[in-house]
């Protein structure tokens, strides 16, 4: 990796790609003074020479035109470059603010939370100020919904390795995944455009199923031109033609009613369809050495003879060119005389039968191109963060200086972490304050990161392939009439329900059964955990509860307690946030309530 920091990086593309951007402002400027002489040239040489002879002024008109399309096409082309310009230093300037902590005007991904979702509640998976808010780099909604799976839900051993190799090289290639994403935001991907096509795909072609289509359409063709050429010469009269004209264009006015409803299914896609062209055009130029891409590119290619690339722009063209009927004169001489509709039906029918296969693993491509995009500016963004080793033996958890990447480095306070073997339970106490919540979601979002194959917020980081459930954050709800107790009841049920299925589950619960009276929390609490030790689970308790640190003595192997402490000065309270052995010995609480007035005696 480039040893420039990305923040260096990010402000030279920006400062780069704007003087790039005043080029072209410039040269479109330039282009459209060019035009306007053009034009003005062509009308001054045919007013001179008006009465030099037809041919010489059609020539000359013919010129104009010809050049004032050229420069037309070319002006066209530097307002394309000019938009990518803009949406790349867009996309740098956006990544300055992200190193910032600069996030929370990003998409939540709120619409992918699952309110009874086993951790993603608890540690802010999505929403404001959430994971997925400050990680996101996907432009389409396949991109993002993928992104969305893999954070919820541990993806299989050998998928996490070659993730991280594919992460690893395209973090070496901070400009290509920009270009990518930049092709990605001019016309965002969406599923209704993949479900329109899939749609179309899986209709059954009911017509121009005759396979002598083509063969009709060029014989058709050859007799319409030749009426018009023998109408243009005088062998036939002008009667005679219009008659003939007409009968053309009830025929295929004909033919172009059975392709209407085919042309109303696909015609809104065009846009997005260019953008898959330009993704998988860029994907497939690109050399690889990680087996991730390099399988992923050879599962998109159609044949040894054509790419995938090749194929989404064929069909573009196909409806670049349904397009013209848009024009009412184009639409009527174009399918009279030649059966332009039909042609394109043709061309369509047999683009489905190429590629039908296919369309759905384009559009996959992309989304899993986004997503490794997005763990890979991670890893560009923060170098220091490691990536984790995926343990077979369960249960490995082993992290040094494990932080939790959404608070800002100078804020931030890492701890180190072990707990290896089944039936274990980490007891965590201390005060209120003291970071035993935030400890707990350090550990929960850095092996969500882990299990998905992206780097994590420790030097170093050993996790078992596990499935994370955990009960933290419990809430009301009024319209089901849910108290908080309750809540929380349904929760651990499902936790233990896990636990009793054998699966091969890490837990992580806080201040578990608040919602009940002292006796019957420490009561339900001390069972839970017995439970969870005779069923070989493995958790890490945070708890208020210092009694509970004692059932150490009567399970030496099996539990072990941790604590974070407070110290005090002046009657003010100093919080290092650093993970100790043992039993906490001090607490908070009345300190806090005597600050807001309550007296303690």
């Amino acid at each position: 990796m480039d040893t420039t920091t990305a923040a260096e990086f990010y402000k030279e593309r920006v400062a780069i790609l704007s003087k790039e951007l005043a080029h072209l402002k410039k040269a479109s400027s330039r282009i459209a003074w060019i035009r306007l002489c053009v034009f003005i040239a062509t009308a001054f040489a045919i007013y001179q020479l008006w009465g030099s002879g037809v041919v010489l002024l059609l020539c000359i008109a013919l010129a104009g035109i010809a050049a004032f399309l050229f420069l037309l096409s070319l002006n066209t082309d530097n307002k394309k470059k000019q938009a990518n310009m803009e949406r790349l230093i867009y996309l740098n300037k956006e990544e300055i603010e992200i190193l910032n902590h600069n996030y929370l005007h990003r998409e939540t991904g709120e619409h992918f939370n699952i309110p009874t979702h086993a951790y993603a509640n608890d540690l802010d998976i999505f929403g404001k100020a959430s994971l997925y808010q400050y990680i996101n780099r996907t432009t389409s909604e396949q991109g993002k919904q993928l992104l969305a799976t893999h954070l919820l839900a541990a993806q299989p051993t050998a998928f996490i390795v070659q993730q991280q190799e594919a992460v690893k090289e395209l973090a070496t290639k901070p400009v290509w995944l920009q270009q990518f994403s930049a092709y990605g935001l001019s016309n965002i991907v969406t599923q209704a455009t993949q479900k329109r096509i899939n749609h179309w795909l899986q209709e059954k072609q009911t017509s121009f199923t005759w396979r002598g289509w083509q063969w009709l359409a060029n014989i058709y063709t050859a007799i319409t031109l030749t009426s018009f050429v023998l109408y243009i010469t005088d062998v036939i009269p002008s009667n005679a033609f219009y008659l003939l004209t007409f009968i053309y264009f009830l025929f295929s006015f004909y033919q172009s009613k059975k392709i209407h409803a085919t042309y109303l299914l696909l015609s809104k896609v065009v846009d997005e369809v260019a953008t898959l062209w330009q993704q998988l055009d860029w994907l497939e130029k690109e050399p690889f050495e990680n087996k991730y891409f390099n399988e992923l590119k050879q599962g998109i290619q159609p044949n040894q003879q054509t790419s995938a690339a090749t194929e989404i722009l064929a069909l573009k063209k196909i409806l670049d060119r349904f397009d013209a009927r848009l024009n009412v004169f184009a639409f009527y001489f174009l399918n009279s005389f030649l059966l332009w509709d039909t042609r394109q039906m043709l061309a369509l029918i047999d683009w489905k039968k190429r590629n039908a296969g296919y369309v759905n693993k384009w559009f996959d491509a992309i989304a899993a191109t986004e997503v490794t995009i997005s763990l890979a500016t991670l890893h560009y963004n923060q170098p220091m963060f490691c990536f984790p080793d995926i343990s077979n033996q369960h249960f490995v958890f082993e992290g040094k200086a494990i932080g939790h990447l959404l608070i800002p480095a100078a804020k931030r306070v890492s701890n180190s972490f072990i707990l290896v073997g089944t039936g274990k339970t980490a007891l965590v106490t201390g005060s209120n304050m003291g970071g035993k919540s935030t400890f707990l979601r350090s550990v929960g979002v850095n092996t969500v990161l882990a299990l998905m194959g992206s780097p994590v917020c420790a030097e170093r980081f050993t996790i078992s392939n596990i499935e994370l459930m955990s009960s933290m954050r419990i809430a009301d709800n009024l319209a089901e009439s849910t108290s908080t107790f309750y809540a929380e009841l349904k929760k651990l049920q499902t936790i233990i329900e896990a636990v009793k299925e054998n699966r091969k589950v890490f837990i992580l619960l806080d201040e578990i059964l608040r919602g009940t009276n002292s006796l019957d929390r420490h009561t339900g609490s001390k069972a839970l955990i017995k439970q969870l030790i005779q069923q070989h689970a493995v958790a890490i308790i945070a708890t208020h509860d210092v009694e509970l640190a004692n059932m150490e003595s009567n399970f030496p192997q099996a539990i072990s307690n941790y604590h974070f402490d407070v110290q005090v000065a002046n009657d003010e309270l100093y919080f290092d946030y650093k993970l100790k052995d043992g039993i906490c010995q001090s607490l908070n609480a009345s300190i806090l309530m005597r600050k807001i007035g309550i007296e303690m005696n």
